[in-house]
């Protein structure tokens, strides 16, 4: 196997673009009552940024690895730092907005499930501004609590997930350390498939796969996928052990067409990945990494925040002004004709007023907390915000 380029992977652009996509045509086909195979099923976008996720920790560790002293608590507190900025300061915007109109977008929830037949959504998911709902997601253990892991407008059940990965991702490499990379991996799969079984043992009914449990696998399959990256044959241990850990049957549908696709998600970001010297392969990958894609990818995470406060009213409108007057798919192309440069807009402005501030602002934190200068500066790719 030839040699990875170590430095960048370039289809993580466009993957991560992809997957916030997925997430957008996914929900506007269940607000339209449109549906096409796999497409409308939002929840495997997710399972792809999850597994990008895990991937991108363990890049940036190892790209950092030579640097930074990962037995020493102040490297835990610096990533830690920098994940907090990156996914805080647009969540924090995005869920004030969500909280003030929540009100209003559950009565277009209302119009829209109520023309589609389908179950209402309980109110207090979209208007509990009470200060335990607040302060449960603004400290982000909401996704640790099933009564408040699925309680605001936005589709932030994967946002508390994503921090209880980061708190735990030092203590994972501290346990490939001494394990490997596929040891810990299997450790940690194994403890995570128990837990949560303890937790649907015990009582504890997740709205959404929100406590760390019940993704933990797909966050390692991600984790083995660059572990060995550039080594050569090893990766191959490393693609049997994750398509072990994918197969796991929990967190969230468990059908034949989830677990297969799942499977699917990971030889394919393995093969982007590793198999680069297959030339259709390698086209594939410079596709996703190409300045587009790059786009796509900046603004994933404006995409997946933002999405639903815009998606919601629309659809209502769109069923309010022409009922049945429209099919499915007509409510469908209509509905996404809006959304979607309006939501991609929207990215723009707060990936450019938000996030990059707030990523200069985390890094201007770790410098004066380790007392580091400016010539320190970030000499790794860009981070990922997973949802």
């Amino acid at each position: 196997m030839e040699r990875v380029d170590t430095r960048r992977v370039e289809c993580l652009d466009g993957l991560r673009g992809l997957a916030a996509l997925w997430v957008l045509i996914g929900h506007t086909m269940i607000l339209t009552g449109f549906r096409l195979p796999l497409v409308s099923k939002p929840d495997l976008g997710v399972d792809l940024f999850i597994l990008l996720s895990g991937f991108l920790m363990v890049f940036q560790y190892q790209l950092r690895a030579g640097r930074e002293d990962w037995n020493a608590p102040a490297t835990w507190a610096a990533f830690w730092t920098r994940r907090f900025f990156r996914l805080a300061p647009l969540f924090y915007l995005t869920l004030a907005v969500a909280l003030i109109a929540g009100p209003a977008i559950y009565e277009s929830r209302v119009a829209i499930d109520s023309f589609l037949g389908q179950q209402l959504q309980p109110r207090e998911r979209y208007a509990d501004s009470s200060f335990v709902n607040v302060a449960a997601h603004v400290s982000f253990v909401f996704g640790l609590l099933p009564g408040y892991a699925f309680r605001s407008p936005l589709p932030d059940w994967s946002l508390g997930l994503e921090m209880q990965f980061y708190a735990l991702f030092p203590f994972l490499v501290l346990l490939a350390r001494r394990a490997g990379w596929i040891g810990a991996a299997l450790i940690a799969g194994g403890a995570g498939a128990a837990a949560a079984l303890a937790a649907t043992a015990a009582g504890l009914d997740y709205p959404m796969p929100s406590f760390l449990p019940l993704k933990l696998h797909l966050f390692l399959c991600g984790m083995l996928i660059a572990a060995d990256l550039g080594l050569g044959r090893r990766v191959w241990l490393h693609l049997a052990a994750a398509m072990l850990l994918a197969a796991i049957p929990i967190g969230g549908d468990q059908d034949a067409l989830h677990l297969v696709v799942r499977e699917l998600l990971v030889l394919g970001f393995f093969a982007l990945v590793h198999l680069r010297r297959l030339s259709a392969i390698d086209g594939v990958a410079r596709l996703l990494g190409s300045r587009p894609f790059y786009w796509l990818g900046e603004l994933s995470y404006g995409t997946y925040l933002i999405h639903l406060l815009i998606l919601q009213p629309v659809a209502a409108a769109v069923i309010g002004r022409f009922g049945t007057g429209l099919g499915a798919i007509e409510r469908f192309a209509l509905t996404g004709a809006i959304v979607v440069p309006v939501t991609y807009g929207l990215a723009y402005l707060t990936y450019r007023l938000v996030e990059l501030p707030g990523q200069r602002l985390g890094k201007a934190v770790i410098r004066r907390a380790t007392g580091s200068s400016t010539r320190s500066r970030q000499t790794v790719p860009e981070e990922l915000a997973a949802p």
